[in-house]
């Protein structure tokens, strides 16, 4: 894990939304921190220092209202809000007890994860977005990709792919894990991801050698260097 990536505390008490959500933070280069309630908070926001908190609002013990005004108190980390109460009043509280933006569940992957890259763009907190691999530069800033001095064109949904797999260079990434991170969604075909890489592929290598690997039966890697990992 990148030791500059941004650190995101997740406290949310339904275990299974709790590691969907670890595991799409995760992917998406963040360094994550969970907890189920709000025991041990202070130690917890002490030794991970937080750069932004996910909190679930109806928490066991500690609601997440009160563990928003802990952070607010203690912390410069910014706060978005995960709930099922979408009523006026609810949303008022929780901007009241320090929110920096409100998600009302059910949610799909891909606006989480754009909420908490505003949220962290407005704090002033966001990671670097010029990716480099071997002699192929991401920079999603300038809206560029360069290989090797060449600017080749890509259209909005191939920077996103190709951010993703720099991002997480060296890691092999499933057709699912693509689709959710890219797209937003699971259940698609997962022929547009082969579709995709397909194309990319063919723009990259026109100007030098295979960059995205193709693990059998798995999903895709991007390295120098061809995956080890084999399907049986």
């Amino acid at each position: 894990m990148d030791s500059d990536a941004a650190r995101v505390l997740v406290v949310e008490d339904d275990m299974v939304l709790r590691t969907c959500i670890e595991d799409g933070l995760v992917d998406a280069g963040y360094q994550v921190m969970t907890a189920a309630d709000g025991a041990g908070f202070s130690a917890l926001v002490e030794a991970f220092r937080p750069d932004v908190a996910l909190l679930d609002v109806m928490l066991p013990g500690a609601s997440g209202l009160q563990l928003a005004r802990h952070l607010r108190e203690h912390t410069q980390a910014s706060v978005l809000f995960l709930t099922a109460r979408d009523a006026v009043a609810d949303r008022l509280a929780g901007f009241d007890a320090g929110a920096d933006d409100y998600i009302v569940k059910p949610f799909v992957m891909a606006e989480l994860l754009a909420r908490t890259r505003a949220v962290l763009r407005r704090s002033g907190k966001t990671r670097s977005r010029r990716l480099q691999v071997a002699d192929l530069l991401v920079d999603e800033d300038a809206g560029e990709v360069i290989r090797d001095g060449v600017v080749i064109p890509v259209t909005a949904t191939e920077m996103r792919l190709l951010a993703y797999l720099a991002r997480n260079r060296g890691r092999v990434l499933s057709k699912t894990q693509i689709l959710t991170q890219v797209w937003g969604y699971e259940a698609y075909d997962p022929n547009l991801v082969e579709a995709y890489v397909s194309g990319i592929r063919r723009k990259l290598e026109a100007n030098g050698g295979r960059l995205i690997h193709t693990v059998r039966g798995v999903g895709y890697r991007m390295s120098e260097t061809e995956p080890r990992m084999r399907a049986s």
